[in-house]
């Protein structure tokens, strides 16, 4: 078996993937690995705690190594942090990395040409599957989860802090993805069919919160570049129990 570490969201399809994988013979996962905001100690993009990271990842029994970003970190910066940290797993033994990409060929690019720098394989078990019948085998198998991030361009407060089922994705614009691949939201998984046990939380405040970023990936505090693209997210703060 390939010893496999995973590229961790705490959302649905890294949740999925998980479950997939551990049905396999072919890779062995022993670890979890997640970017988390060092200014905030949240995940990065679910804007999600980092002890109900830390409680989810233990709950499905595996350790968590955390990459630790900061807030303001352009994409020079972000690619020798991630580089320096697959150098490490490739000391520990590591040959392969999962991640829970859905469709975004771009972005499968861009994680194989990184891997490959450091000679990593990387697997993606959701690759090219239709993403309402994905969501339906994630509702089938008995995961729980819950929206704590939502585009605002796209999806009202309404749509985050809420449950993620059926009258969930029934209620969803034609123009949602089903999975949200496209970023219109993301979410955290409290329990399913590979949990110990469930995630304990309560629903905390929703707040908006808007970004700048420039057509470089650099942030948008770079004055000497204008911003490319702006844009608005609502957040659900999850409580540790």
């Amino acid at each position: 078996m390939h010893k496999t570490y995973f590229n961790w969201s705490s959302g649905k399809d890294s949740a999925l993937a998980l479950y997939k994988i551990q049905q396999s013979k072919a890779y062995k996962v022993d670890k979890l690995v997640t970017s988390v905001n060092i200014t905030y100690n949240r995940v990065s993009m679910h804007g999600l705690r980092l002890p109900l990271l830390e409680a989810q990842v233990k709950a499905l029994g595996f350790p968590l190594q955390t990459i630790m970003l900061e807030t303001e970190v352009s994409m020079t910066s972000y690619n020798k942090i991630m580089k320096s940290t697959m150098e490490g797993l490739i000391k520990e033994g590591y040959t392969h990395a999962i991640f829970g990409d859905i469709f975004l060929e771009d972005l499968k690019k861009y994680r194989e040409e990184k891997l490959k720098e450091v000679d990593v394989i990387g697997v993606f078990p959701l690759w090219k599957k239709d993403t309402s019948l994905v969501i339906k085998e994630f509702l089938e198998l008995g995961f729980k989860a819950i929206t704590v991030c939502v585009n605002a361009k796209l999806l009202d407060d309404s749509f985050v802090g809420r449950e993620v089922d059926e009258s969930f994705f029934n209620d969803l614009p034609e123009n949602v993805d089903p999975c949200g691949e496209n970023g219109e939201f993301h979410t955290f998984v409290y329990d399913g069919p590979n949990f110990t046990k469930a995630v304990e939380f309560t629903i905390g405040e929703k707040v908006l919160k808007s970004y700048t970023q420039n057509k470089d990936g650099d942030n948008c505090f770079n004055k000497e570049k204008p911003p490319a693209w702006d844009t608005s997210f609502w957040y659900c703060d999850l409580l540790p129990k």
